[in-house]
């Protein structure tokens, strides 16, 4: 019955692995799916258009402005003037007001500038967001194509121990070798097969990430295909920091820092402004008795419609404002000097990070040749011992250890491989040169 239900979960385990679509993938193309995919990035878009619009929106703070207006009353009772009485019962007024700001201190200018600072901000922004995108799909992907090495490097050894396993048993048969022997064999082959089943299970949760990363589903199997990997010497690497977005942006911060002191200032200076206007109103009546001679009064109605022009120059001039202003220079002054503080320690650890990127990479670099030089060793080790174990020169334990020196020598080249990528995907980031 164990037998049976075993069978069936395997058997519906292969039908879902045959469900999936295998999805050819080269790094570029996951970099462009990640890309694409990216709620972040799509965040960092909307976070730019919003910048320019408010850029565009500052820049319209110094054009007149036309403004209409419309107003109908209805007055009751109607209003004695002298005898005669007004009637304003459906009076109406309508008119159009132009007004032009003059000068405001700077205020204007200092609000178009820090306008344009934002969306360089937000442009620099978008740029780390982006790189951040294409951090995590180099190392989805690297890390995918390590595990994947990983399973067919433990594929091949499990191969060598069923050989081994064969070998021994027909040994043991034959009375050439002990019981023990034989034992030992499977069980070191169990222990294979079981890291090879955590390899397989951490590819599948690898793919799975890489799969989230680029926004594909779940019945697609992506298939890594830039597997081959020569090593070059990384030669001298750029430490500047200028391409950098995040040291870009707190350059910004600085610059709005001094836009905000003129921006405060400006409420200490005078204020000018320019209006034009044109009112037209009408259906006022004035209405009376008027003498028409002989003590004879007759009724009088005037009807008032016109319209009426208007031009004005205000000026504003700050006096006492017990030293409000000031005050507000002031604070400024102090979130200026923040900000520059805060851009000469994090320039500071910055430079500590590239550095840092620079030495990880040089430091793969010579670890992809020690593995490289390892692996060889182990190599050769595990060839002499099989001719000696087959010429029954050396003991089975030997024979195991240099077995599990290759798997362990292959595991380090294979990380090393895949650390060496992705240290050099970080110390573009690093620099700002992850494009």
């Amino acid at each position: 019955m164990k037998i049976k239900y075993l069978f069936c979960v395997a058997l519906l385990s292969g039908v879902a692995v045959q469900a999936q679509q295998p999805l050819p993938l080269s790094l570029a193309e996951c970099r462009e799916r990640a890309l694409a995919h990216s709620e972040e990035l799509q965040q960092a878009d909307n976070r730019l258009e919003q910048a320019r619009l408010d850029r565009r929106i500052a820049s319209t703070a110094s054009l007149p402005k036309i403004e209409g207006s419309a107003t109908g009353a209805y007055v009751l009772p109607d209003i004695d003037m002298m005898g005669m009485e007004m009637r304003m019962r459906g009076t109406y007024l309508a008119g159009l007001t132009l007004t032009q700001p003059i000068y405001t201190g700077g205020k204007i200018s200092a609000a178009r500038r820090m306008a344009r600072i934002g969306e360089e901000v937000a442009g620099e922004q978008r740029r780390m967001t982006r790189m951040e995108v294409l951090v995590e799909a180099d190392n989805a992907y690297w890390t995918l194509v390590a595990v994947e090495g990983k399973v067919r490097m433990l594929e091949s050894y499990v191969a060598q121990m069923d050989t081994l396993c064969n070998q021994t048993a027909a040994a043991v048969d034959a009375g050439m070798v002990l019981e023990n022997d034989r034992l030992r064999v499977e069980a070191r082959r169990s222990e294979i097969r079981y890291q090879l089943q955590k390899a397989c299970n951490g590819a599948d949760l690898c793919r799975m990430s890489l799969c989230r990363v680029i926004g594909a589903g779940s019945d697609v199997r992506p298939v890594p295909t830039d597997t081959l990997f020569q090593p070059s010497a990384p030669g001298r690497l750029d430490s500047g920091l200028e391409a950098r977005p995040e040291l870009r942006m707190l350059e910004q911060q600085v610059a709005i820092g001094e836009q905000q002191i003129r921006d405060a200032r400006s409420a200490m200076l005078p204020t000018a402004g320019l209006s034009l206007g044109y009112t037209y109103y009408g259906n006022i009546r004035l209405q009376s008795l008027v003498d028409a001679g002989g003590g004879t009064y007759v009724p009088y109605t005037q009807e008032f419609r016109d319209g009426l022009g208007m031009a004005m120059l205000a000026v504003k001039i700050p006096i006492f404002h017990w030293g409000e202003s000031r005050k507000k220079v002031h604070k400024a002054r102090f979130e200026l000097q923040n900000a520059q503080l805060n851009l000469q320690k994090n320039q500071r650890l910055m430079s500590l990070e590239v550095e840092q990127a620079i030495r990880n990479v040089e430091d793969g670099y010579r670890l992809i040749r020690t593995a490289e030089l390892a692996l060889s060793q182990a190599e050769e080790n595990l060839r002499v011992m099989r001719n000696r174990h087959a010429a029954q020169m050396a003991p089975l334990t030997d024979l195991l250890d240099a077995q599990s020196q290759w798997q362990q020598a292959a595991s380090n080249r294979i990380e090393a491989q895949t650390q060496y990528r992705i240290y050099r995907t970080e110390y573009l980031r690093a620099t700002g040169r992850l494009e």
